[in-house]
């Protein structure tokens, strides 16, 4: 074969390698009031789909493979008189982003705030606030087997890398519950700082970071004694949370500042970018040093670069309002 053919030809399947490892993720966006859920390019920052069917989407988490999203709902049905408080009277939206559709609901009992996963795709934690328990959906019988006491006003759920333990915050009485994901029971309780709502752990999982909006702070929990260790100002009403790409910067929002915040927790040189109104949600997005954070009160997205801390873009959204992100690699 002449040698003008084959350094192309080469040259082309090189590229076609690059082009695919480099493949920027795709985020999930439950819109909430909105009744959808978003498919956005990371690459792009562009909707590249949406899916209807769903009610006030809130808590949002993709199976390992990517092939189901699963999403959680602040909507319920007021129980009758003497209907037992176990009563189902909410969903969760069982979505195949590939058919474009929600393929089936799977009854909960109270409406949920988030989700999460174990490592494995086989079960989802939900919480729910009102409850003061969390839900244990097993998606290969499609249906809860559990319900796990935690404590007053569940929020947000970690599970560990090893799928051994499931981490949930406890806004209402300043814990946070331990579960055991082998016998399904609470074990420990840990000190969180005042009312405790998202969490993220350090690179190792030694260390729990957890917001706690009315103190306009974040603390830090050291896993193994328990105990809160440091504390992190940050401004009033911290909500969303999340560790940067390189293991060891937190990107925290505060909706009353208007601040988006990113902390060295090895130095604890601090940073901040006011963004406004209300910045929300936020998720710090692999292998594109991008950070996506939502306005509670406007439909948008804001795309901040996480060395630079500079604003990139803007995702406009087509209605309601950005909360728990799902990213598929």
């Amino acid at each position: 074969m002449n040698k003008n053919i084959i350094l192309p030809v080469i040259f082309t399947m090189l590229s076609g390698i690059f082009t695919y490892t480099q493949a920027a993720p795709t985020v999930y966006i439950p819109l909430g009031a909105g009744n959808q859920v978003i498919a956005v390019d990371a690459a792009t920052d562009k909707i590249k789909a949406s899916y209807s069917g769903v009610e006030d989407a809130h808590g949002l988490v993709a199976t390992p493979d990517g092939e189901y999203l699963i999403a959680g709902s602040l909507k319920e049905t007021p129980l009758k008189k003497g209907q037992p408080k176990d009563t189902p009277n909410s969903k969760l939206f069982f979505i195949h982003p590939v058919h474009g559709h929600v393929m089936s609901t799977i009854p909960v009992s109270g409406w949920t705030h988030h989700q999460a996963i174990t490592g494995d795709g086989r079960y989802v934690i939900s919480t729910h606030g009102l409850k003061g328990s969390v839900s244990v959906v097993d998606l290969e019988s499609n249906k809860v087997i559990k319900i796990i006491p935690t404590g007053p006003v569940p929020n947000f759920t970690l599970i560990t890398k090893d799928n051994k333990y499931a981490f949930v915050s406890n806004s209402g009485n300043n814990s946070i519950s331990v579960i055991d994901l082998k016998t399904w029971k609470v074990i420990r309780k840990l000190d969180s700082g005042p009312a405790p709502e998202h969490m993220v752990f350090s690179a190792d999982e030694s260390r729990i970071f957890a917001t706690n909006p009315r103190a306009g702070k974040v603390s830090v929990v050291d896993v193994k004694t328990g105990k809160v260790i440091k504390e992190y100002k940050i401004g009033k009403a911290s909500h969303g949370l999340d560790m940067g790409n390189d293991g060891k910067t937190i990107f925290v929002s505060s909706k009353k500042a208007n601040l988006l915040v990113a902390i060295d927790t090895k130095t604890g040189v601090k940073r901040e970018l006011e963004l406004s109104p209300s910045p929300y949600h936020l998720n710090t997005i692999p292998g594109t040093n991008k950070v996506y954070v939502s306005s509670s009160k406007k439909p948008l997205i804001w795309v901040v670069d996480q060395k630079t801390m500079k604003l990139t873009g803007i995702i406009k959204l087509p209605a309601g309002e950005a909360h728990q992100m799902a990213i598929v690699e």
